[in-house]
C-alpha cells in the first residue's frame, strides 16, 4: 500500500466521522491518573461518542527537546476488559520518536473503535509493553462516581490470614522460558532486589537461565512476599518473572508466548497459582502517582489523598470484578493500597519538607532558613496525619506488597518522627548525651512519635517493625557488657566508684534489648529479635572466607594483585550521585591514603559493557586517576551484589590481605575517620 492511499483512506475515516452521528461530547474530562509519563503529563482535552468511533483529543505535556512516542496498538478499555483499537492518529505519527516543542505542548487526536453509549469511564492504554502511557479512569466530571469503602471490599471477600502466615524457611523458584534464545531476548541472567526486613543486610538474588531455558533459584524468607526477577538488558518486551511465595513453597513457572505472540507466564504451583490474576493485574496501584507527585500544602495534599484513595478502591472494585479476584487475592490488593498509600503520601510530605527550607554555605557553614514557618509546623503537628489512620498497621498482609521496605522506611525515617525522638534530650552543640536514661528516653519518644503518626494508642505490628528496624541498625554502637567491665581507663584519677557509677549509667547490649525486647509483644517479631541477637553474641570470627560464588575470582584476583594489603573496595556507579559525591569529596584524602603500604583502594563500578561507557571514562580520567577501578558488566555487578549481599550504592566492603571478607561492624564503611577505622581493623586482626 503506497503513501498516497493511506493518506486517502485515514482522510476517508476522518470525513467519515464527521459524518457520522455524535450522541455524546465531553469536554474537558477528568481522568484518575497519568501513569509512566516521567517528565510531563498526559491529558485529554476532549472526547467525542460516535457511533462509528470515539474520537480524543489528546494534549501532551512534555519537557522541550525530550522523545515520546505512541504505538499503533493503543486502545481504550472499558470497565469490563473490552479494548476497542486505534484506528487512526492525527498530529504525531504513530510508532515514530517525537521530539517535545519548544513550548512543551504536543496537540494531537485518536480515533478509536466506538465505545458504547452507556460506558461513563474509561481508560487509555498505550500498547501493552511495559512502562506505556497510561490515561486511568477518563470520566465527565459531572458524572457521580460511586466510591466503595475499603471495609465495603474486605467484607465482601472475607479471608483468614493462616496461622503459620509468618516463618522462616527456604523458597524454590523453578522453571522454564519455552524457546529461549539468549541472543533474541537480550539476557541469560535476571536478579530480584529481594530485602526482608527480619534481616540486616540486603539480599539480592541472581537467577541464571539455562541455555534450554531452565531455571531454579533457592533462597530462604522469613515472611509471604510478592516480588519478580527482572532486567534491564531485554531486547524484548518481556523483561520479568513475577510471583508470590510463602516460606516452604516451590513454585514452578512457565513462560511462554500466548496467542498474540506476548510472553506470559503460568504458575503451575504454589500460591503464585492460588494468586495468579493478582500478580497479573496491579492497574488499582496506578492512581498513586498524583499523590506522590503532588505540589501545594499539606492541607490540600490532604484532600488530594482523600480523593486519590476512593480512585484506588474504586479501580480495585473494577479491576477485581473484571478478572474474577478471590477473597485472599481482593485481601492482598487491599494491603497493597495500603503499603502504596503510606509510601507516596509520606514522600510527599518529605518532599513538601524539604521545599520549606533553604539551605546556604556561608563562610564555609551551612545554614538553613525556615520559608514558611506556619507551614513548616504543620509537618510537626501529628493532627495533620489524619489521611493514614485509615491504615491497618496490624496487617501482616502489608509486608506482601513488593515495595513495602519502602514503606516502612518512609515510616521510620519521617521527619515528624525523628524529630519527636531526641526532643528535650539535645544539648545546645546538637548532641546527646550518652547514657542510658537518654537512650531509654530517646526509644519511649520515638514509639510514641510513631503511634501519634498512625493515629494509635498501641504499639501495632507496624510500630514495632520500625523499633526492630532501629534495634538492627544500632547493635554494633552498643557496647558489650563484659567488654565494658573490663575498661580501665586512661585517667588514673577516676576512682572505682566512678568507673562504676560510669559503667552503671552506659547503654550496653543487654540494657538497650531488654528495652527491645519489651517492646516486641509481637511474637514472630520478639522470636526474630532474640534470634538476632544470639547470632550477633555468637560471632567470635572477624572475617570470613569468599564463598565459591561467580565473581568471588575477581575479588580473589585483586588480593593476589595487592599482596599483604587490606582491601577497601567502594562499589559504586555512574548513576548514583552520592557515590560520585563521596568520590569527590574524598580526593586529597585518597591522595594520602595512596602513600601507604598496608591498605588499597579499590573501585568497582557495572556499565552497560565492561568497556564502559564514555561518560564513566571521561569521569574515571578526572576523580579516578592513578587509582585501581574496575568496570565489569551491569549483570556481573549484580553478581557482586549478591556475593556480598547488598542492593544500593555506594557500599563498602573490607577485604583482609589473606581474602577474607571483614564482618560488618568491623569494616572501613567510607572515608571518614579513615585512619581511626584502619588501625582499629589491624589492631584486632593481630
Amino acid at each position: 500500500m503506497n503513501k498516497q492511499t493511506i493518506i486517502t483512506i485515514l482522510l476517508a475515516i476522518v470525513a467519515l466521522a464527521g459524518q457520522a452521528k455524535t450522541f455524546k461530547t465531553i469536554k474537558n474530562p477528568v481522568a484518575m491518573a497519568c501513569v509512566n509519563v516521567a517528565n510531563g503529563e498526559l491529558k485529554a482535552r476532549e472526547v467525542i461518542f460516535r457511533d462509528t468511533a470515539t474520537t480524543v483529543h489528546f494534549t501532551m505535556e512534555y519537557s522541550k527537546g525530550q522523545s515520546f512516542q505512541f504505538v499503533s496498538s493503543s486502545y481504550l478499555m472499558d470497565e469490563d476488559g473490552n479494548r476497542y483499537p486505534l484506528h487512526s492518529a492525527e498530529g504525531l505519527k504513530l510508532n515514530t520518536w517525537v521530539q517535545s516543542p519548544e513550548s512543551g505542548i504536543t496537540e494531537f487526536t485518536m480515533h478509536f473503535a466506538p465505545l458504547p453509549k452507556k460506558i461513563q469511564i474509561f481508560d487509555f492504554i498505550e500498547g501493552d509493553g511495559s512502562g506505556a502511557f497510561k490515561l486511568l479512569g477518563i470520566h465527565d466530571k459531572k458524572y457521580k462516581i460511586k466510591f466503595p469503602t475499603m471495609q465495603e471490599l474486605a467484607d465482601a471477600n472475607p479471608w483468614t490470614v493462616p496461622q503459620d502466615w509468618f516463618k522462616s524457611d527456604t523458597i524454590t523458584i523453578k522453571g522454564r522460558i519455552e524457546d529461549f534464545n539468549a541472543e533474541q531476548l537480550g539476557f541469560d541472567m535476571l536478579h530480584c532486589y529481594y530485602e526482608d526486613e527480619f534481616e540486616k543486610e540486603d539480599a539480592v538474588q541472581v537467577l541464571n537461565i539455562a541455555p534450554d531455558g531452565t531455571f531454579c533459584k533457592k533462597f530462604k524468607i522469613s515472611y509471604p512476599f510478592r516480588q519478580l526477577f527482572w532486567t534491564k538488558e531485554a531486547k524484548t518486551q518481556f523483561d520479568e518473572i513475577p510471583f508470590f511465595a510463602r516460606p516452604g513453597e516451590t513454585i514452578d513457572i512457565t513462560v511462554k508466548k500466548d496467542n498474540q505472540g506476548r510472553y506470559v507466564c503460568v504458575y503451575n504451583s504454589g500460591s503464585s497459582h492460588d494468586v495468579e490474576r493478582w500478580l497479573h493485574t496491579d492497574d488499582y496501584s496506578d492512581v498513586f502517582r498524583p499523590l506522590s507527585s503532588f505540589k501545594g500544602k499539606l492541607e490540600d495534599a490532604n484532600s488530594q489523598a482523600e480523593s486519590v484513595w476512593q480512585n484506588a478502591m474504586y479501580r480495585l472494585q473494577t479491576v477485581s470484578r473484571r478478572e474474577h479476584y478471590t477473597p485472599m487475592e481482593m485481601q492482598l490488593a487491599l494491603a497493597d493500597i495500603q503499603a502504596n498509600f503510606i509510601e507516596r503520601y509520606l514522600s510527599y510530605v518529605d518532599n513538601y519538607a524539604s521545599d520549606l527550607v533553604k539551605y546556604e554555605e556561608r563562610d564555609g557553614k551551612w545554614s538553613e532558613e525556615i520559608l514558611d514557618s506556619v507551614e513548616y509546623e504543620k509537618i510537626y503537628d501529628a493532627k495533620n496525619y489524619y489521611p493514614l489512620h485509615r491504615i491497618d498497621f496490624d496487617n501482616p498482609l502489608l509486608l506482601a506488597n513488593q515495595d513495602f521496605h519502602f514503606t516502612l522506611n518512609h515510616i521510620q525515617f519521617a521527619n515528624y518522627v525523628r524529630n519527636r525522638q531526641y526532643k528535650g534530650l539535645m544539648d545546645e552543640n546538637g548532641g546527646m548525651e550518652t547514657n542510658f536514661k537518654n537512650y531509654s528516653a530517646a526509644l519511649s519518644n520515638y514509639l510514641s512519635a510513631l503511634r501519634d503518626l498512625m493515629g494509635t494508642d498501641k504499639d501495632n505490628m507496624m510500630v514495632q517493625l520500625c523499633a526492630y528496624k532501629d534495634m538492627l541498625s544500632d547493635f554494633d554502637n552498643w557496647a558489650d557488657d563484659e567488654i565494658l567491665n573490663q575498661w580501665q581507663p586512661n585517667d588514673t584519677t577516676i576512682t572505682e566508684a566512678r568507673k562504676k557509677e560510669y559503667i552503671e549509667n552506659w547503654p550496653t547490649r543487654n540494657k538497650m534489648l531488654s528495652l527491645y525486647l519489651a517492646t516486641f509483644t509481637n511474637p514472630y517479631i520478639h522470636q526474630k529479635a532474640e534470634q538476632f541477637c544470639a547470632y550477633k553474641k555468637s560471632q567470635t570470627n572477624l572475617a570470613t572466607p569468599l564463598p565459591d560464588a561467580p565473581m568471588a575470582d575477581l575479588i580473589r584476583s585483586l588480593c593476589t594483585k595487592y599482596p599483604g594489603k587490606i582491601l577497601m573496595i567502594d562499589f559504586w556507579g555512574m548513576s548514583c550521585g552520592p557515590c560520585r559525591g563521596a568520590i569527590q569529596a574524598s580526593k586529597e584524602l585518597r591522595a594520602e591514603i595512596a602513600k601507604r603500604d598496608d591498605v588499597k583502594l579499590i573501585f568497582i563500578a557495572g556499565e552497560r559493557t565492561a568497556d564502559g561507557s564514555d561518560a564513566y571514562k571521561q569521569y574515571v580520567a578526572e576523580w579516578l586517576s592513578n587509582e585501581e577501578t574496575v568496570c565489569v558488566t551491569n549483570a556481573d555487578f549484580t553478581r557482586l551484589q549478591e556475593l556480598f549481599r547488598f542492593n544500593g550504592i555506594p557500599h563498602y566492603e573490607t577485604i583482609t590481605p589473606d581474602c577474607r571478607r571483614v564482618r560488618d561492624d568491623l569494616r572501613i564503611d567510607g572515608y571518614d575517620y579513615f585512619d581511626y577505622k584502619l588501625q582499629r581493623l589491624k589492631e584486632k586482626l593481630k
